[in-house]
């Protein structure tokens, strides 16, 4: 037994001398040695106007559905269907606050009625500052000139979150109720929360065709995860001993659920309509892509253009309904918390026939029988001095701060991107693959390797792997970045409580904006550019990895670092030998997400020069012959970020253990 134990001691002082950033940096050392022997050779590159026999399949079975579609069974009978009960619920709603029908000139609410609605509404579930929040962001919609837009947008909107709810809340309870569901349900939840926006449209759009019907049936699955997720959460973290003195009482399961548990729980459920608002609006902005109407379909239309004026006022208006819907939900979950001077909570009940109601009710009649109060007065002036005023900014940026701007550009593309990128394009495809499998496993264990291993085996076979690879540059990039903003910022507000209070208001806000309103002020700055796409998704991205970062050094205990102090460590020995080494779980944690956040980013710069994968899904869409090649640009999409989530994940969970 001593001979055995004198024989592995050496083996065992190796492995703790041979850390994890040694074996990663061997790797890529060995990476680079071969690439410039290998540089060219087996790259797998394909033109742009190039198509796969994969890609030839996905268009023939696109043709074959289309054919039949009227015909088979399973559309006839089941899609067909579903499609025409969302048809009918979005045209009900825009006939009620968007679109005329049945011989009317004007919608049935017109916009008097639907700002009087949406101030009595806020009012009830709020308070009278967000009534005249969403009073003021209404009105404002009407004086860009962009009324009818953004009634589109709401109609989609709400009709994907009814049913996003519908569906969401009682398939949380009963994850909530039930260890087995959960456990069923939360790794297709994570699935589905990973997934960029972009991915949901290509295959959905196969089997729903395009348009409004389609786009909320896309929101609906991409918008229902936060619900069911939040709703679980809060059945389980109502008190045991709550449920138990019920129980004691007599009480049945039903009565237990509908008596205590969703009463107990309303508040985060009602967080988690907030979050599933936010997630509906963000990708119906982004369904105009597959021809949603609405205010996303004037950005698109703008970015391809690249009229920036117009863009940024249908940004505007974008980033207002997510402000004033974001405020509504919120004042609502927190009115729920929010005890009398009696010690009695408040409800959200207020008198139905009160001043607020009636006067609600007077505008709804006005704007259904007068066509003053159903079109909106005027042309929209302000919208079109918002427009020129951002081309003129647009102008003088890029006049005045073309060397900046120019000069930051070339740095990131020239001294970063383009270097990655070509040691990523012009490697062999198998060194490549081998390089992510052997990441991955280093970094994220044996399981993390064989999930890189699939993938990359995938990403083959979808014939688009030196678009992949591009657009995983961009990504890591990109990530890189924010990281480099999280960490800087992070640890600025983690050991700054004032920092913390002047900075997180701003951190939320831009969590609620859709991704799409981040690439104009880019574009206006930077033109249509790989380096636009990076620079919005760093920003994008920046919020989360922050506030995870400030988290993680939070949580480091305060005598550990005053123990630091009283040995003589200055404040950058502390924050760098002791702080984030202490909180590298949240490092790791804030990468994942980050990772997560700026591809979405990253694809969608398609529409603004980044190309790659985010260019071939577009082109998809536009363009019939290469609808089979966007399809398998999606399915990459879907394979990178699932190789991205898996192994920082895996990382992730080694770290904190």
């Amino acid at each position: 037994m001593a001979a055995v134990a004198d024989a592995t001691a050496p083996v065992a002082t190796l492995r703790r001398k041979v850390s994890r950033p040694m074996v990663v940096a061997a790797i890529v050392l060995v990476w680079l040695v071969l690439f410039a022997a290998l540089r060219g050779r087996q790259t797998l590159t394909l033109a742009a106007a190039d198509l796969t026999g994969l890609h030839r399949w996905l268009n023939d079975v696109n043709d074959s559905i289309g054919a039949n579609r009227n015909s088979n069974p399973v559309f006839l009978y089941f899609f067909n269907e579903i499609r025409l009960v969302i048809d009918n619920l979005v045209t009900f709603v825009q006939s009620l606050i968007s679109q005329p029908t049945d011989g009317r000139p004007v919608p049935q609410i017109g916009w008097l009625g639907v700002v009087g609605i949406t101030g009595y509404v806020s009012w009830a579930v709020g308070n009278w500052r967000v009534a005249l929040l969403a009073v003021a962001g209404f009105t404002f919609f009407g004086l860009q000139g962009l009324w009818q837009e953004s009634m589109d947008t709401l109609a989609l909107t709400l009709s994907a979150v009814l049913v996003a709810l519908l569906i969401g809340i009682p398939l949380g309870v009963w994850a909530g109720l039930s260890d087995r569901v959960n456990r069923i349900m939360t790794p297709f939840l994570d699935f589905m929360q990973t997934m960029p926006t972009f991915v949901y449209l290509a295959p959905l759009t196969l089997i729903f065709l395009i348009g409004g019907a389609s786009a909320v049936i896309t929101t609906v699955i991409y918008a229902a995860p936060p619900a069911i997720r939040i709703t679980a959460y809060a059945i389980r973290s109502v008190p045991e001993t709550t449920v138990e003195a019920a129980d004691s009482l007599g009480a049945t399961r039903a009565q237990q659920l509908v008596k205590v548990l969703l009463p107990m729980s309303k508040r985060t459920v009602v967080v988690g309509v907030n979050q599933t608002i936010m997630a509906a609006l963000a990708m119906v902005t982004i369904a105009a892509l597959i021809d949603a109407p609405g205010l996303g379909k004037t950005v698109v239309q703008a970015l391809q253009s690249l009229d920036v004026g117009t863009a940024f006022n249908a940004g505007l208006a974008i980033v207002v309904m997510a402000i004033v819907l974001d405020r509504v939900t919120t004042a609502a979950a927190v009115r729920t918390e929010t005890r009398r001077t009696d010690g009695r909570f408040l409800t959200w009940r207020r008198p139905l026939l009160g001043a607020g109601g009636v006067a609600a009710a007077v505008l709804v009649y006005l704007s259904h029988t007068y066509v003053w109060a159903a079109e909106f007065p005027g042309d929209g002036t302000v919208g079109s001095h918002i427009a020129s005023a951002a081309d003129t900014a647009s102008t003088w940026l890029q006049d005045h701060l073309y060397g900046l701007t120019n000069a930051l550009r070339d740095a990131v593309t020239n001294g970063l991107l383009n270097p990655f990128q070509t040691l990523l394009t012009d490697s062999p495809w198998w060194l490549v693959g081998a390089v992510l499998v052997a990441l991955g496993a280093v970094l994220g264990g044996w399981r993390a390797g064989v999930t890189a291993a699939v993938c990359v085996g995938l990403l083959v076979g979808t014939g688009l792997w030196s678009d992949s690879m591009t657009t995983l540059a961009s990504t890591v990039v990109a990530t890189i970045l924010t990281m480099l903003a999280g960490v800087v910022f992070g640890v600025w507000m983690g050991r700054s409580p004032l920092a913390d209070r002047l900075i997180r208001p701003t951190l939320d806000a831009a969590q609620v904006m859709p991704p799409f309103v981040y690439l104009v002020p880019f574009l206006a700055l930077f033109g249509a550019t790989r380096f636009t796409a990076i620079i919005a998704g760093v920003v994008y991205a920046a919020p989360v990895a922050i506030k995870i970062i400030a988290d993680g050094v939070r949580n480091v205990s305060e005598s550990t670092v005053e123990a630091a102090t009283s040995a003589g460590c200055n404040t950058w020995q502390i924050i760098t030998k002791v702080q984030l080494p202490m909180a590298r779980g949240a490092l790791t944690l804030a990468t994942n997400q980050g990772l997560i956040y700026v591809l979405s980013m990253v694809v969608l710069g398609g529409l603004v020069g980044a190309g790659a994968l985010g260019y071939d899904v577009v082109a998809g869409f536009s363009q019939g012959e290469l609808y089979g090649k966007g399809l398998a640009a999606g399915l990459a999409i879907v394979l990178l970020g699932v190789m991205f989530d898996r192994i920082t994940q895996a990382a992730a969970r080694r770290t904190r253990a």
